[in-house]
């Protein structure tokens, strides 16, 4: 592929380079995947109101998420197993975005350790997604890394007390460590480059978890951990046990209904996530951008709304801004980056989905993102009103 102009061109060449089981795993939803084809539908069906005749010499994609100066209120969304996607994903997938001025959000389940990005990175702040473990001491040592790591957010996932069942991930065999068939291990074989990186990395076991865990000390023990530990017990009163031992900026991530959005205020959340996940938990909930109109008129004065899920273009990130959103969370677009041609990949992206928003928001007669509301959306287009923030 001698040019990349989206991110579709991107995953084309993903899918060709990493591993099926690990490709999969990025590219599936749960169940009948309803809803993560209707993250990226959804998207599509809002039209855009074209504007002429508005001087568009000096433009800025430049915001501020929770108070951070960025180039564009894009971050990077924390995704399980990236160094699986490609050897050390986490860490090129950090240095990428701490050198386009954007948040990296490093996930429990990755590869790479708190310590590994906080090392790669020089100490340049990043942010941290927690999962609720019955483990506790688990939980508050993870917490107690993070904020020595120089975390300067806590993303706190809350719709994965129990995992949905994504019909893909069975078929490979993927599993806490991946189950090695013989059918996968041919089609490893026909990655060598691949291969090859992995070979020459010491990371290849979960970094946050293996020796850190008790009893958890390589990936055999890992398998029955990680299946005693999920918590389904979890509530809003663990939710702020952890708001009291954080004392910095509290993400709530998963939030698909206002009455969970007004909750998540309630318990001191600093900002939360629009998001089912990417389509990876509940099939027939709704899209995230569905979802988001109703949560900002909910809470959208009182605690800053991110979105995720679907987000594939910087039209798509234009679009969210418009309905409310301070910042959107990318996820898939920069594993398929990853997949394809590494650091680079995900710098290309990035590079693409900031393009893309700044001609869109200047055809639409802006110049700024602060000047994105729901006027550049046709009037088909949900609506949402949003009070100013006090």
């Amino acid at each position: 592929m001698t040019s990349i102009t989206c991110i579709e061109d991107l995953r084309v060449l993903a899918r060709r380079r990493v591993p099926k089981m690990f490709y999969d795993y990025v590219d599936v939803g749960s169940w009948t995947e309803s809803t993560y084809r209707a993250n990226e539908a959804d998207f599509q069906r809002m039209l855009l109101r074209q504007r002429v005749a508005v001087d568009l010499t000096a433009r800025s994609t430049q915001a501020t998420m929770l108070g951070r100066a960025v180039s564009m209120p894009v971050a990077i969304a924390p995704t399980g197993l990236t160094g699986m996607v490609r050897a050390d994903g986490e860490i090129l997938a950090a240095r990428a975005a701490q050198r386009f001025g954007i948040p990296f959000t490093l996930s429990t389940v990755s590869i790479c350790s708190i310590e590994d990005i906080a090392e790669a990175t020089g100490g340049h702040p990043f942010w941290f997604q927690l999962y609720m473990m019955r483990d506790r001491r688990f939980v508050e040592r993870l917490v107690q890394r993070a904020h020595a790591a120089h975390c300067d957010a806590l993303v706190l996932t809350l719709d994965l007390p129990i995992s949905g069942q994504r019909h893909k991930d069975l078929k490979n065999g993927l599993t806490a460590p991946p189950r090695l068939t013989l059918r996968n291990m041919l089609n490893m074989a026909g990655k060598p480059g691949w291969c090859l990186r992995m070979l020459r990395t010491k990371r290849r076991t979960f970094g946050n978890i293996v020796g850190h865990a008790d009893g958890v000390g390589d990936m055999a023990s890992m398998a029955d951990w990680s299946s005693r530990n999920y918590d389904p017990s979890m509530t809003w009163d663990d939710i702020a046990w952890i708001r009291r031992i954080w004392d910095r900026k509290l993400i709530l991530k998963g939030i698909l209904d206002p009455e969970d959005a007004r909750q998540a205020h309630r318990v001191g959340a600093d900002a939360i996530v629009v998001s089912n996940h990417g389509g990876r938990q509940l099939d027939g909930a709704p899209s995230s951008i569905r979802a988001l109109p109703a949560i900002v008129d909910a809470v959208g004065a009182q605690t800053e709304v991110h979105l995720d899920s679907g987000v594939r273009s910087g039209q798509d990130v234009l679009k969210a801004l418009a309905l409310g959103a301070r910042g959107v969370f990318i996820g898939r677009a920069m594993l398929y980056g990853l997949g394809a041609m590494g650091e680079a990949g995900v710098t290309r992206a990035l590079e693409i989905i900031h393009k893309e928003l700044d001609l869109t928001m200047a055809f639409c007669g802006r110049t700024a993102v602060s000047q994105v509301d729901g006027d550049v959306l046709l009037q088909d287009a949900p609506a949402v009103s949003v009070a100013p923030a006090s």
